[in-house]
């Protein structure tokens, strides 16, 4: 078994059109879990003859200590994205330096809940 199968405690990955998102739980040598979110996207290049495919990649890392907060900012995006913007918002870009309550029953609580517990 290599090095990196032995770090991987779980993956799950989200076909998207022409992009995989792969959510992996892995954990370090001194035995922390982390998230590490990668998006993968199939790029074509060359001709119709000699078609060359290849893949661009991005990574995310998600560490235990802003997982609160991350999950309340997805989830707030996913809010918006879905419902649009509050009547009363400002406009202003909100940050969060300590975790904020927030509605555990949305989906996205629910999924990002459901990924940390592992």
């Amino acid at each position: 078994m290599s090095e990196i199968e032995r770090d991987l405690v779980h993956s799950e990955a989200v076909k998207a059109g022409k992009r995989i998102y792969y959510f992996d739980v892995k954990q370090s040598r001194n035995g922390e879990r982390y998230i590490a979110i990668t998006e993968s996207k199939k790029l074509y290049s060359g001709d119709a003859e000699n078609p060359q495919v290849s893949f661009e990649k991005h990574k995310l890392f998600l560490y235990k200590e802003d997982y609160e907060k991350f999950r309340v900012a997805f989830d707030n995006a996913l809010r918006v994205a879905s419902e649009g913007l509050p009547a009363d918002f400002n406009k202003i870009q909100h940050t969060y330096d300590e975790p904020a309550p927030s509605d555990s029953t949305s989906e996205a609580a629910t999924a990002l809940d459901d990924l940390i517990k592992l």
